[in-house]
């Protein structure tokens, strides 16, 4: 398969007259931005608001991050949840980059939300403090939702992403700026000093937990939590065929965006035919009996061995009850004589001592961390807010809440906040995009 991305570089994004991109400039018509938004009848309230890199802006709940794109030739950007069910990660696919449509609720937020700071202390935390962000503010009328805890934000999620598409479609006529190739040969058909090379294999485990439907991550458009472990070409990840969910604490969630770019994903090709020879990707998933954990690790485990992978990467989505699945999937791989290596983050507590996984095996012996999801953030106020700070305190976001007898409430009286880690949008960057570092003592 071969992927070819047109990418546009954004410089600035301003509202005009006419949806368009010329010299580094994405101009918005508002307008028909929220239209398009509200072709969902469940959509009640819509805004749509720039935030960008430096300014004093802090923005929350936020629940989805797209990467604003356009599919040469025609058919969904994602195919199988926003038009019909197509293949993705050969042909053309335009991007926008330096941007991101960041679906933002106007009041209600929850355990899966987040928070994401704009300058200041708080941007060092999370990726998209360094984009343009186009932020879709908006509420709906699903009422059964809103004191919930755990939302689907079905109409939200949706929305964001035909306003990514929208976007996206108005440098359907122009040249990009730069074309990255994507491209991987089958396995047995591949030069033979590349086949001489360690063959090495991705395992993605993403978020599919939850039994009841609307709230996992998807692929083409199904849900992951009714797959079992399967080769995906890593062309397909990049390109739209997997979908964020409306689970997980914030930090540990892979966004759209994170799918679309992901970095590990991109770090094995440039490594590809000069250090390793990369297999693919094995998509498994997160489940929630040990049983189904069990076989979902001796699945990956004989992909790998059929691929005839020699060493694997291992990325989890979330923590807690999902390192079961983590740890398991490299023992079995251990197992098979297949060298792992993990990447994930850790629940330490507040005070760092707790144990960092749930599970734990002497065979789990190289672990990159990217950090601990309960560290303790405090952060000063911000001139605006984009959506409604509250929300950090009142809904349950996993990183916030109301009353604390020691610290009181995440949001204090002046606007500013103390939170965990888990609160901070995308935070632990297990994709790959982390600049967290350890230090030994």
């Amino acid at each position: 398969m071969k992927l070819e991305i047109g990418n546009f570089y954004v410089k600035d994004i301003v509202f005009g007259e006419k949806t368009s991109y010329a010299n580094g400039i994405l101009t918005i018509n508002k307008e028909e931005a929220i239209a398009v938004v509200k072709e969902d009848d469940h959509i009640t309230e819509a805004d749509i608001l720039i935030a960008k890199p430096g300014d004093k802006t802090r923005i929350v709940p936020v629940k989805e991050a797209i990467e604003p794109r356009h599919r040469v030739g025609g058919g969904a950007v994602f195919p199988g949840v926003t038009g019909e069910l197509s293949a993705a990660g050969n042909g053309k696919t335009f991007a926008l980059k330096n941007c991101s449509v960041l679906v933002v609720g106007k009041h209600w937020g929850g355990f899966q939300d987040g928070l994401i700071d704009m300058s200041g202390e708080g941007a060092k935390y999370t990726l998209f403090s360094q984009l343009q962000n186009i932020c879709l503010v908006a509420d709906t009328d699903e009422d059964f939702e809103k004191r919930e805890q755990q939302k689907k934000n079905h109409a939200l999620r949706w929305a964001g992403m035909r306003l990514a598409e929208y976007i996206g479609s108005c440098v359907a006529e122009l040249q990009p700026e730069e074309v990255e190739t994507y491209e991987l040969g089958p396995i047995t058909e591949r030069p033979q000093e590349v086949q001489a090379l360690p063959n090495v294999v991705l395992v993605l485990q993403p978020q599919s937990q939850m039994e009841e439907a609307g709230y996992n991550d998807l692929v083409y458009g199904w849900d992951c939590n009714h797959m079992v472990p399967t080769y995906m070409h890593p062309n397909e990840v990049l390109d739209g065929a997997m979908i964020s969910g409306s689970f997980m604490p914030c930090s540990s969630k892979w966004s759209t965006y994170d799918f679309q770019n992901y970095p590990m994903i991109k770090r094995l090709y440039r490594e590809h035919g000069k250090t390793v020879n990369f297999l693919g990707v094995i998509m498994s998933n997160l489940n929630v009996a040990l049983e189904q954990k069990e076989r979902a690790a001796l699945f990956v485990a004989q992909i790998a061995k059929s691929l005839g992978a020699e060493a694997a990467v291992v990325a989890e989505e979330g923590y807690g009850n999902p390192d079961a699945d983590f740890i398991a999937c490299i023992v079995a791989l251990e197992d098979a004589g297949v060298k792992t290596i993990g990447l994930t983050n850790e629940c330490t507590g507040r005070d760092g001592a707790s144990q960092p996984l749930v599970t734990l095996d002497e065979k789990a012996n190289a672990i990159v961390s990217c950090g601990n999801v309960s560290q303790l953030i405090e952060l000063p106020p911000m001139e605006t807010v984009i959506g409604e700070l509250e929300a950090l305190a009142r809904d349950g976001l996993s990183g916030g809440w109301s009353d604390d007898e020691i610290l009181g409430s995440s949001v204090r009286k002046d606007g500013s906040i103390i939170m965990e880690n888990n609160a901070m949008f995308c935070g632990d960057r297990v994709a790959g995009w982390s600049t967290k570092t350890m230090v030994e003592y």
